[in-house]
């Protein structure tokens, strides 16, 4: 508007008559002079049909002066004859209109490539929004760990660290404790740890428990860095519901899976001792080599369990998942960060394979050993061993532990799970041919390094 303004002020002052076209608001249109006959037809030299000066209003007309018309010829000069101005006012107008436009363009610093490009939004259901905002709120809580071990060259008998394998974890708390396996630091000679950002730390071990699989790594990182997963609970957990693992599998960087809940209260061996781990978590999500230890969340993105190990028939890691409950995970992680160490009772004995007492047609625990030093052998309790002819005398066959049936080892080690440091429990044992009660005070597992 201040370009149209500015243009019609200027010709203004020096175009008392200027077009009809014009719409200046102190414009009035003036009459064409038209005195005497004229012929568009037969122009004479000295009039110009152009332009013309009349010389009682000396104003200039784009109508020769003096010149009478009929109404067809006068449409048809009206058409023919061009305002010298008017081709002037258009390129004006669309280069006013091309730098407003370059302007706005440069303001809102839009690429004027893609100015007009118009990119159709992506739509998500809401199932998928809520599964992608739950990996990207989880994400930096969960790190990388890489064990490595102290080889020795066969010729100049340097020793250098190499790789032996790699897991996940995840961030326990902001003192800079990590939660992972067992089984993945086992061996390790120097730890690493990588977080969420990529940014690499060396790692301590706080301390293990061989017997659930649980470790408890320290990193020496900034506050800033650490994003303490959300703790949840096991213990109302249903069969069918959604749980999402996320890990650095085949050390990839953070992927996940999803899946359900395919089962509750499974029980699975230690890979380190053999010790039944009770009330274990089995899902259809997929945990591949190196999504040990990473979490396993529900859906509001919480800590259920640890991703811990699975079981594949055929090798492949198609088979079924199992995850150590968070509330198991929960007593040992504490016990470990206070004192470096799980305290969990033992009875001091060495038992018989299951196989071994089922070929001999009994049911029960047949003791091997117990040393005089451990709470069986304090307690009297008699261990398997050969007469001097060479002859094998079976030892004490525990039956039942405060009254509850101990069918094998695993119904021994669950019963023990749910005593305490110093208990006194009553060991029913076969004897020969006799039963016998016997009292045994439980002792603390001996410090392992």
């Amino acid at each position: 508007m201040a370009a149209s303004s500015l243009i019609s002020t200027h010709f203004h002052s020096s175009s008392p008559t200027f077009s009809p076209l014009s719409r200046s608001p102190n414009r009035k249109f003036l009459p064409f002079p038209l005195s005497k006959p004229f012929s568009l037809h037969k122009p004479t030299a000295s009039t110009s049909p152009i332009l013309s000066l009349h010389r009682k209003t000396q104003k200039r007309s784009l109508i020769p002066p003096s010149k009478s018309y009929c109404p067809p010829c006068l449409h048809k000069l009206l058409l023919a004859t061009k305002n010298p101005f008017s081709s002037g006012l258009e390129s004006l107008l669309i280069l006013c209109a091309s730098a407003a436009l370059s302007l706005s363009l440069f303001i809102a610093d839009v690429d004027p490539a893609s100015a007009f490009v118009v990119t159709p939004p992506r739509k998500l259901q809401s199932d998928e929004l809520a599964t992608v905002q739950l990996f990207q709120e989880n994400t930096p809580s969960v790190v990388y760990i890489t064990n490595l071990a102290a080889r020795q060259d066969a010729f100049t008998l340097d020793v250098f660290e190499v790789p032996q394998g790699s897991g996940s974890g995840f961030v326990w708390d902001k003192n800079g404790n990590v939660v992972t396996n067992y089984h993945v630091i086992r061996g390790a000679s120097d730890l690493r740890v990588t977080l969420g950002d990529q940014s690499t730390f060396n790692a301590k071990v706080v301390g293990f428990d061989q017997d659930k699989d649980v470790a408890v790594l320290h990193v020496d990182a900034p506050k800033e860095k650490l994003r303490p997963i959300p703790i949840g609970q096991s213990a109302d957990l249903l069969v069918g519901q959604k749980v999402f693992a996320i890990g650095n599998p085949f050390g990839l960087d953070h992927t996940l899976t999803t899946g359900v809940i395919s089962g509750l209260r499974r029980e699975i061996s230690s890979a380190a001792t053999g010790r039944p781990i009770q009330d274990v978590i089995q899902t259809d999500a997929a945990i591949n080599p190196g999504n040990s230890g990473g979490p396993l969340l529900d859906s509001t993105g919480s800590l259920i369990g640890i991703n811990t190990a699975i079981y594949s028939p055929n090798g492949a890691s198609s088979g079924v998942g199992f995850s150590i409950p968070v509330d198991t995970v929960n007593g040992i992680v504490d016990q470990l960060v206070k004192f470096g160490k799980v305290t969990r009772p033992i009875l001091g004995i060495k038992f018989a394979p299951d196989q071994s007492v089922e070929q001999l047609g009994l049911s029960g625990v047949l003791v091997l050993d117990a040393p005089a030093n451990g709470p069986a052998g304090k307690a009297g309790l008699v261990p398997t061993k050969r007469d001097a002819y060479g002859r094998l005398i079976l030892g004490d066959i525990i039956t039942s532990v405060n009254g509850k049936k101990v069918s094998n080892g695993s119904d021994l080690y669950r019963i023990l799970d749910q005593c305490k440091v110093g208990d006194k429990v009553f060991v029913e044992v076969l004897r020969g041919d006799q039963k016998e009660k016997i009292p045994v005070v439980l002792e603390s597992k001996a410090d392992e390094t």
